[in-house]
């Protein structure tokens, strides 16, 4: 009786299995990629060593690398899983958190080797554009439930005007008309969405727990919005500071309601990572412009609780995985 039913609690026990790898988990680079490069701009207004920008950077591409691998052993493995996460009305959007790591790893190993970091750049151009179609194609087919519309959406979105955030100054001919096109859209979508998810978070049903952590993402447009257009105007005016400013009101306001004990944690609390890191570097740039020490203090501040989140956030997952409790269904 005891051997059955000791069988029985074995079988009862969810299996570890690279099957349950989530595409989210690229968040993780891209928050990684983003603590790299807001210690860079820390150097440069705090005269900060880079060998700490450099050792998170070196970090962002073990740890791309590792997933890498990973989602590509779980398409050849289980590729009816990839694609039922794809084709998720929710999930689908996370895709991008991959096209993005690629953009935002180009400005991390272009400081070692420029074109290298110009044809990663181009990779992860193409691919974001591709996927950016994909989405749109979805939704302009109509009939999409309301209660989809969850601030995963922004994704895509902001994928496009990452591209801008990574590549502002590439020297190649064509990249200035390419940075012009994915401002177009990533603007466009980003306002289009973020209306909706609005008017779905006041009007409908609160988000389930594990979906809470994601709402940070509504900042992204603001934040990385800031970036692309003052990477490619390469000055800093009045219409930066507003997005800017809305961007961290977003951050306060969503914060209360986000970090909180009552969240329990999963890999979807990478989602605060990259969203808090665009506004990080943002105030970096931002503060090197106003030079006044308020927002100095301000650029730190929010850098010291970037790094804090991030190593919460990447000692918890692995401490998950070790114990296999992160891969499981």
């Amino acid at each position: 009786m005891s051997t059955v039913s000791t069988a029985a609690t074995h079988s009862s026990v969810p299996r570890s299995s690279i099957k349950h790898l989530p595409v989210n988990l690229f968040g993780a680079v891209m928050g990684l990629s983003g603590l790299s490069l807001a210690w860079r701009g820390a150097h440069d207004l705090f005269g900060v060593d880079p060998v700490i920008a450099h050792g998170v950077g070196v970090i962002a591409v073990v740890t791309f690398v590792a997933l890498a691998a990973g989602y590509l052993a779980k398409w050849l493995r289980y590729p009816e899983a990839v694609k039922a996460e794809f084709m998720h009305p929710i999930a689908g959007n996370f895709f991008g958190t991959i096209t993005i790591a690629i953009l935002l790893l180009s400005s991390i190993v272009g400081e070692y080797s420029e074109s290298f970091g110009q044809i990663v750049w181009t990779i992860g151009t193409v691919l974001t554009i591709a996927l950016t179609f994909v989405i749109a194609g979805r939704l302009f087919r109509g009939k999409e439930d309301p209660a989809h519309a969850a601030p995963a959406w922004l994704i895509p979105g902001v994928a496009t005007l990452d591209i801008a955030v990574a590549g502002g100054t590439m020297p190649m001919a064509w990249a200035h008309e390419v940075t012009m096109f994915s401002i177009a859209v990533g603007t466009m979508m980003a306002l289009v969405f973020f209306t909706m998810i609005f008017s779905r978070v006041v009007h409908h049903e609160p988000l389930p727990n594990g979906m809470v952590p994601s709402l940070i993402i509504m900042i992204a447009p603001f934040e990385v919005g800031f970036l692309a257009y003052v990477n490619v105007t390469q000055h800093v005016d009045m219409f930066a500071g507003l997005l800017f400013y809305f961007g961290l009101f977003l951050f306060i306001s969503l914060s209360f309601k986000v970090f909180r004990r009552s969240i329990p944690f999963a890999a979807s609390w990478w989602a605060i990572s990259f969203p808090m890191a665009a506004l990080v570097n943002a105030a970096l740039k931002y503060a090197m412009y106003a030079n006044t020490w308020v927002l100095n203090l301000l650029a730190a501040l929010l850098l010291f609780l970037l790094s804090v989140a991030i190593l919460v956030l990447l000692v918890r997952t692995l401490h998950r995985l070790v114990t296999h409790r992160l891969l499981v269904g």
